[in-house]
């Protein structure tokens, strides 16, 4: 056979080949994810086989957030969207019944242990102290009355505790293959392995917190984002906001708040990468506590920040509430 013939023979053999790339495009699921965290769960969870949009990104407050006319269309045209739920993205509902999506929306605290947001009961009882009964009636009349996105009954933040995190992966683990039965064996594998990690990190953190005299467990931050690592880890958190960013404090809550921080000798203060640090850079001054640096609440930060995922949001919170506290 001639080069020429031997050449055509190839180039045909070749042309008549399946072109991997596009197939696998094609068949990637669309997720839409509502904030930066869970966008990273998913990335962690479904690797290379699905194409994710988070609807609010790096540095970004999902309490406040307002939804473009975009993120409709991108709901819209989504195979799965994944969210918190507990009232956590007030924007929720309406862009869904918006975008009038037929995607499954999965809301992924499902099934795990959820903290109560009353003044009554569990880790919120110190913010009972610092505001008040009538200080929180008019709150909450005020806030209702502007109509202004309130969390309801529970504390929407839960993936502020691993172990909650880890049924975060399992949920998204299930949404997929609910989605996409042909990637189910990956996407359980992606989970398991990103499972060990977060166990691995569970340790980290409570072997960093029993190296904190249990005296000194107690830190301001901006807002009320961290009842879950506090119930975990034993590290006690005041807060002059509630569990919304939108819920200002007056200048009673401040005053309450820094009487009950002088009571507690809390030891270290913190501004939030979601929040204005215009109000705990006051509380500073007034108590004399050095800032000691910023913790990640609600939102990662961008891919150069200290908190670009999961894992190292978790461990630079850890390590500056370490470092604050025993002065390293």
């Amino acid at each position: 056979m001639s080069r020429t013939l031997k050449l055509a023979a190839v180039m045909g053999v070749i042309t008549s080949l399946p072109i991997i790339p596009s197939v696998a495009a094609a068949e990637n699921l669309k997720v839409v994810a509502s904030f930066s965290v869970i966008a990273d769960f998913a990335k962690n969870v479904g690797g290379d086989r699905v194409d994710i949009i988070t609807l609010v990104g790096p540095n970004g407050d999902a309490h406040v957030y307002e939804p473009k006319p975009a993120d409709a269309a991108t709901v819209g045209s989504a195979d799965v969207v994944l969210v918190n739920g507990l009232q956590f993205e007030g924007f929720l509902q309406r862009l869904v019944e918006a975008s009038a999506t037929k995607a499954p929306v999965v809301e992924l605290t499902k099934g795990g242990e959820v903290l109560r947001n009353t003044e009554e009961e569990g880790h919120h009882d110190q913010d009972k102290a610092a505001k008040g009964e009538a200080g929180h009636a008019a709150e909450a009349k005020e806030g209702h009355e502007e109509g202004h996105h309130h969390h309801g009954e529970s504390d929407p933040h839960a993936w502020q505790s691993v172990h909650n995190a880890e049924l975060y992966v399992k949920n998204i683990a299930d949404a997929f293959c609910a989605a996409d039965a042909a990637g189910c064996d990956t996407y359980r594998a992606n989970a398991e392995s990103y499972g060990q990690q977060l166990e691995a990190l569970e340790e980290e953190i409570k072997a960093a917190v029993a190296e904190i005299p249990e005296d000194k467990r107690t830190i301001i931050t901006s807002h009320d984002a961290y009842g879950y690592f506090e119930h975990e880890y034993g590290i006690k958190f005041l807060a002059p906001e509630g569990v919304s960013t939108e819920s200002e404090a007056s200048a009673s809550d401040v005053a309450a708040l820094i009487k009950q921080i002088r009571q507690d000798k809390a030891s270290a203060i913190f501004v939030e990468n979601v929040t204005n640090p215009r109000l705990i850079e006051q509380i500073a001054s007034e108590t004399g506590l050095k800032i000691g640096g910023e913790l990640y609440s609600d939102a990662l930060s961008d891919e150069n920040g200290p908190a670009a995922t999961y894992l190292e949001m978790m461990r630079h919170n850890i390590t500056a509430i370490k470092g604050a506290i025993l002065g390293s």
